[in-house]
């Protein structure tokens, strides 16, 4: 039996900064023989802090998604996220960063560098068999939505 692994992160701040969430969907599904959605698990990970940034839960999905994929042992995963600056920081631009001592292309330091340290170090321990997808955001996908939800309810509760 094979598992298929797809994994939707979304972040929320009530206002930027202020109370924020974020949200973890974990999708695990076993394919057997070519016979599609077998058997579908559904874990939700959530959490959230008091004074933070939208862009800083949106990275905090996706550091926790990976956790979650290191404590499991597992290494192929595909990951969702409706943020351009998460997709975009971890696939085309961090290895630039990192080489540059942190450093944007305008030579200002980059923002949130103590999360983009995290997120690069958990992907290299999944030796980069991590995929990267956007899903477009409050778009009625089931699963990206429920994110959010879980990341707007984290918010909300430590407000």
């Amino acid at each position: 039996m094979a598992k298929k692994l797809e994994i939707y992160t979304d972040g929320s701040s009530l206002g930027n900064p202020g109370p924020g969430g974020w949200g973890v969907v974990v999708v695990i599904t076993n394919d057997e023989l070519g016979i599609k959605k077998v058997k579908q698990e559904i874990i939700e990970l959530g959490g959230g802090e008091k004074n933070t940034t939208n862009n800083r839960m949106e990275l905090m999905g996706a550091i926790e998604a990976l956790k979650f994929c290191v404590r499991q042992g597992l290494a192929q995963v595909v990951i969702h996220t409706d943020s351009a600056y998460v997709l975009n920081g971890i696939t085309l631009w961090i290895h630039n960063w990192e080489k540059n001592g942190w450093k944007t292309a305008n030579k200002k330091s980059v923002l949130n560098q103590d999360l983009w340290e995290k997120l690069s170090a958990l992907s290299k321990e999944l030796r980069n068999k991590v995929s990267w997808k956007k899903v477009k955001g409050h778009s009625g996908h089931f699963f990206n939505d429920r994110a959010d939800e879980i990341a707007t309810e984290y918010a909300a509760k430590v407000k």
